[in-house]
C-alpha cells in the first residue's frame, strides 16, 4: 500500500482532484517528509465536510487533495519539532496556532497571524506543495489535505490527543462538531432559559444545538427546508422545526410570530448571506444575537437595514466556534471520552476511502450528516 523509510519521501494512494465537480481519482501520490516545524501524519479517519464540497464544486485551484477534518498517528517529524514524537495522536485543524502573535496572545481570538486559513493550497512554511503526482505538484486544501493515506502538517495545525479517544469517531472535532458547540458556547455564550433558532440543521447545525441543550435553553428552534433533517433534529436537542417550504410569509415573521418578537440567540448555520440577514431579523430587539458560521458558495456580500443593529441585535462572525486548537481541543477531547458530549450520533455513514466519491455524492443530495472515511490499516 504504501513505501517509505525514514524522512524519505512515501509513495501512497490519496483521492485527487482533477476539475471542479469531477469525481475524485486514486492516485499514486509522492508525500515529501516533514521540514522545519512540520509533521507527516498517517491518517486514520476523514469525514467529509460541506466547505470541502463546495471548494471541490468552485473554480479553485486544481489539482488538489481536499479533506481537512481528520484524525491520525504521526508518521515522523521535522527539524524543531518538539511537541510530537512518532506515534501520537492527533486531530489536525485547518487554522493554527502559533501561541506567539498577536491574536494568540490576546487572550481574545484565535485567529492566529502565522497559521490563519491557508487559501493559495501551499504550506504555510515556504509556499511549496509536499505532495506529487508523476513529478507534477499537487496542491494542499486548508494547510490538512487529509483525503490522502498521508499527509504533511505544520506542527501548529495539528494538536495531539489522548490515545483512549477513537480516532475514527474523534475526527469530527477538528471541523464541524467543534466548530458549532464553540458558536454557542465560546461566541454567543448562550444562557439557560433562553431561546434560540438555528438555521440548517446539518453537523454544524445540530452541534449547536446539543450545545445550547447543555447550557439550558428553553427552546431551540430548527429550520431547513429538507423534511428528512427536521424529522432527525430533535434527537440532538432540537425542541421545535420549521419547515422553509411549508410557509408563505418570510421565515424571519414566522420566527418572531412564535417567539414573542425574535429569539434571543439565532445560528446561520447554511453558508447564504440571505440566510445571515434573516437570522438577524430573526433576533429580537434589544440583545438579540446572530451568529453565522456557514461560509457562502457565491455572493460574500451581504446586506441588512441599519435599524436592525440600531435597535440592539449584535451580528457577529464564528471561525471553528472560537476555539483555539492546542489550548482548548484537548479538553473537548475530554469531554467526549467522559460521555459529556457526543459525536457518534452525527455520523450516518462510515465508508472505505475507495468509496470516497460515494461521500461527496451523499452531501451533495442531502442524504447525511457525517461520512467518515476509514483508511486502509
Amino acid at each position: 500500500m504504501s513505501s517509505s523509510s525514514p524522512r524519505q519521501v512515501i509513495t501512497c494512494r490519496a483521492a485527487v482532484a482533477w476539475g471542479a465537480g469531477q469525481p475524485l481519482v486514486m492516485e499514486e501520490v509522492q508525500v515529501s517528509p516533514p521540514q522545519q516545524m512540520e509533521i507527516r501524519i498517517k491518517v486514520v479517519s476523514t469525514s467529509l465536510c460541506r466547505s470541502d464540497l463546495s471548494a471541490w464544486e468552485s473554480h479553485a485551484i486544481f489539482p488538489r487533495i481536499f479533506g481537512h477534518e481528520a484524525s491520525g498517528i504521526v508518521e515522523s517529524v521535522g527539524l524543531g519539532v518538539t511537541e510530537f514524537k512518532e506515534g501520537d495522536h492527533v486531530l489536525t485543524v485547518f487554522i493554527g496556532e502559533c501561541m506567539a502573535c498577536r491574536q494568540c496572545t490576546s487572550g481574545k481570538s484565535n485567529i492566529c497571524q502565522v497559521l490563519g486559513l491557508e487559501r493559495r493550497g501551499l504550506m504555510h512554511s515556504d509556499q511549496k506543495t509536499r505532495f506529487s503526482v508523476k513529478g507534477k505538484p499537487v496542491y494542499h486544501y486548508c494547510a490538512v489535505s487529509s483525503f490522502s493515506e498521508y499527509t504533511v502538517v505544520h506542527s501548529g495545525c495539528a494538536v495531539k490527543i489522548s490515545p483512549l479517544a477513537p480516532l475514527e469517531k474523534i475526527c469530527l472535532l477538528s471541523c464541524g462538531v467543534a466548530a458549532g458547540l464553540g458558536a454557542a458556547w465560546n461566541v454567543a455564550n448562550v444562557s439557560k432559559g433562553s431561546t434560540v433558532v438555528i438555521f440548517g440543521l446539518g453537523t454544524v447545525g445540530l452541534s449547536v444545538a446539543q450545545a445550547a441543550k447543555l447550557r439550558g435553553a428553553s427552546r431551540i428552534i430548527g429550520v431547513d427546508n429538507n423534511p428528512q433533517k427536521c424529522e432527525n433534529a430533535k434527537a440532538f436537542g432540537v425542541t421545535e422545526v420549521v419547515d422553509a417550504n411549508s410557509h408563505k410569509e418570510p421565515i424571519a415573521q414566522v420566527i418572531k410570530g412564535i417567539t414573542d418578537g425574535g429569539a434571543d440567540f439565532s445560528f446561520e448555520c447554511v453558508g447564504d448571506t440571505d440566510m445571515i440577514t434573516t437570522a438577524l431579523q430573526s433576533c429580537c430587539d434589544g440583545w438579540g444575537m446572530a451568529v453565522t458560521l456557514g461560509v457562502p458558495k457565491a455572493k460574500p456580500e451581504m446586506s441588512a437595514h441599519y435599524g436592525l443593529l440600531l435597535m440592539g441585535r449584535t451580528l457577529k462572525g464564528s471561525l471553528f466556534g472560537g476555539w483555539k486548537p492546542k489550548s482548548d481541543l484537548p479538553s473537548l477531547v475530554e469531554k467526549y471520552i467522559n460521555k459529556e458530549i457526543h459525536i457518534d450520533n452525527y455520523i450516518t455513514h462510515n465508508l472505505p476511502f475507495d468509496d470516497i466519491n460515494k461521500a461527496f455524492n451523499l452531501m451533495k443530495e442531502g442524504k447525511c450528516l457525517r461520512c467518515v472515511i476509514h483508511m486502509p490499516r
